[in-house]
């Protein structure tokens, strides 16, 4: 899947995450290679996300993980990830997220608790969306485009930083970046040609 394919794939995983978050439901995305063990009969044909979201979403709904591969295709569907991994103060969907979010694999993953989408890679947390958020789906698009810009490598380099919105984030609010703030800073700048859209930031240390 060449780039411009796997930024249309991320929007399609949130925008159907957001629908699954607005109704206080959970669910887990996975694109990428994850050990798992099918908790339903897998009865549907393998099929492209991108073409079919409603089906998608169904699905998602279910109890377990969905499994998409390299090319966007849906490999399988209410599944249990084994959790390795935990992350603090957060359930069974958090771990297993978490867990499955090994080497290049992206995990888009719904809270049903407090009803946010929270994504994750390289073992880490990157970004946070809440559904709650007024015209949230509007900001998929840049959301996305800020994922490419932050790097997965380079969450965490400087320590875990959780940057909250403020005055200065207003293009983009209801979304938290997890990581380190000056590569995120570095980046965003590059790609603006100097202008830092986040002037104004927080920082507390998780």
């Amino acid at each position: 899947m060449d780039e411009k394919e796997f930024k249309k794939l991320e929007e399609v995983l949130i925008q159907v995450g957001l629908k699954i978050a607005k109704r206080g439901e959970g669910a887990i995305f996975v694109v990428g290679t994850v050990s798992y063990q099918c908790l339903v009969e897998q009865a549907v044909p393998k099929f492209k996300a991108v073409n079919n979201p409603k089906l998608l979403e169904s699905l998602a709904i279910m109890d377990g993980a969905i499994i998409l591969d390299e090319d966007g295709f849906v490999e399988a569907y209410g599944v249990m990830i084994k959790s390795r991994e935990t992350l603090k103060n957060f359930g069974t969907r958090h771990s297993a997220a978490l867990s499955a979010a090994k080497g290049d694999n992206l995990v888009v993953m719904v809270s049903e608790e407090d009803k946010k989408i929270r994504i994750f890679r390289k073992s880490k947390l990157l970004l946070e969306i809440d559904a709650r958020q007024k015209d949230i789906q509007h900001n998929i698009p840049a959301v996305v485009n800020i994922l490419e810009f932050i790097g997965a490598g380079a969450v965490g380099s400087f320590g875990t930083i959780l940057l909250v919105p403020n005055l200065g984030l207003a293009l983009l609010p209801g979304v938290v970046l997890f990581g380190s703030a000056y590569y995120i800073f570095k980046n965003i700048s590059r790609k603006f040609n100097g202008y830092y859209p986040f002037r104004k930031v927080q920082q507390k240390s998780l």
